[in-house]
């Protein structure tokens, strides 16, 4: 390890312990199992201990020259200093001169976890978040407008300026585009004192075991007052904003009666146009590791597995019976072929037509289900589930083996909610110089956003 041209080897500048030494030079080393070693190691230069295991690379390291130049560095401190840290026993080495302050990285093993990039092992991402939960703008993901924050007063106010002298009804949204039936919710709302509610834009009288239709989508919102808003009466509007505000979880809807005109105004960020609103954000908003971030439909993957038609059928110049559907395999007398066999004979064809011949009409009843009623009502209907339809009920399988089979005939692709960045629509659409944070992993120095710092290295 000893350079052959001692003259060609850079002399380090040193404080007064280690003067114009240009070798780290060790004596008698016998820590563990090293056998009384004695060597130099040229200074400012990258050297790499190598070795079969046992052959004492990490004893002479870390245990020898990293612990002794520990040792040297904690004697630096006062007394009372020590007596808080411990002592460190001297390494077994007889000498060892030229040593600097060291410093010793710990190996670590990054993992496997499908959801980890370089900016989040490196902790950079982290910093990202941070950037974009304090400085970010929100925009509407529906309209793309800029969202907007308002306080009690400020929305009081432009009430009194956009709906003064109008007859005006201030409402609390408590139900947005959502499917059920609300029983439990009219009644919570009568037993609150309410008597009135705007249910899918009509007024109606709240009655006892009221409902809607459960499976119709439906918005909601409590009437809490009706009034003419005007400057003299800003003590009752104001009361009346307040408690829409609270029994709307921070969001008011006000209505000019004459017109139908809405104005959705809010605490939080919102879009007045469409009376969206997004919690404040937090640095877990932009993560997506997080369930307060990721996006619901791939995970925080920014991939998702799916059956498609080539994945099950990738030769379609075989025939079903043959195995041209992957999964099922070639025909065998089981009830899944029987019923594709009555399916196919209703279209005028048979199990033995390569699947390129098989009508368009048949194939897709074939994959995605089919149901044929006895017009004459004799005989029970038809019903095809489909095959498609079939193999994605079993991905949700309770069972490990059935998941396991139908997943080999998945293909991954980006998913189609957050186009592969992993993130919920509303994370997405806070913006730095109209960049979302789901872009800054995509960037490379190529084509790095127009404006934005730069650096070269020397």
């Amino acid at each position: 390890m000893t350079p052959k041209d001692s003259a060609a080897t850079p002399v380090a500048k040193q404080n007064s312990s280690t003067v114009d030494v240009p070798f780290i030079e060790v004596y008698g080393a016998r820590e563990h199992n090293l056998k009384n070693i004695s060597l130099k190691i040229p200074r400012n230069q990258l050297v790499v201990f190598t070795g079969i295991s046992g052959s004492g690379k990490s004893s002479l390291a870390f245990d020898t020259i990293y612990a002794e130049g520990q040792r040297r560095y904690m004697e630096t401190f006062s007394a009372y200093a020590r007596s808080f840290l411990g002592g460190l026993e001297r390494p077994n080495v007889d000498k060892i001169e030229g040593l600097s302050p060291v410093i010793s990285i710990e190996q670590k093993t990054t993992s496997r976890n499908p959801r980890s990039t370089v900016g989040t092992i490196t902790e950079i991402y982290d910093f990202l978040r941070l950037l974009y939960a304090r400085t970010a703008e929100a925009f509407s993901y529906v309209t793309g407008e800029k969202m907007i924050k308002q306080s009690d007063d400020q929305i009081v106010q432009h009430v009194l300026e956009h709906f003064s002298g109008k007859k005006t009804i201030v409402l609390a949204p408590v139900v947005k585009g959502r499917k059920g039936h609300y029983r439990e919710l009219f009644e919570q709302i009568r037993k609150m004192g309410f008597l009135r509610a705007r249910i899918d834009g009509e007024l109606v009288e709240l009655t006892p075991k009221m409902q809607v239709d459960r499976y119709k989508i439906h918005d909601i919102e409590i009437v809490i007052d009706k009034l003419v808003p005007s400057v003299e009466d800003r003590y009752r509007l104001s009361t009346s904003i307040q408690n829409a505000l609270q029994h709307g979880k921070g969001t008011v809807l006000v209505l000019d009666a004459d017109t139908n005109a809405t104005q959705f105004y809010s605490r939080h960020l919102m879009d007045p146009a469409t009376g969206i609103a997004y919690d404040d954000p937090a640095p877990n908003t932009f993560s997506f590791n997080s369930p307060y971030g990721a996006c619901p439909v791939c995970n925080g993957l920014g991939e998702i597995e799916e059956l498609t038609e080539d994945s099950i059928a990738p030769d379609k110049s075989l025939s079903i019976s043959r195995g041209g559907i992957a999964p099922l395999g070639e025909y065998r007398d089981i009830w899944i072929f029987s019923q594709i066999t009555a399916l196919l004979k209703r279209h005028k064809t048979s199990l033995t037509v390569p699947i390129s011949e098989i009508p368009a009409q048949a194939w897709h009843d074939l994959l995605y289900g089919f149901e044929e009623e006895d017009p004459k009502g004799k005989r029970e209907p038809f019903i095809f589930e489909g095959v498609m339809s079939f193999l994605k009920k079993q991905l949700e399988s309770d069972s490990e083996n059935v998941r396991a089979w139908v997943q080999e005939y998945t293909t991954q692709s980006t998913c189609p909610e957050c186009n592969g960045y992993r993130l919920k629509k509303e994370s997405l659409h806070f913006k730095l110089d109209d960049k979302h944070i789901g872009s800054w992993p995509k960037w490379t120095l190529p084509n790095w956003p127009p404006g934005w710092p730069t650096w070269k290295s020397d």
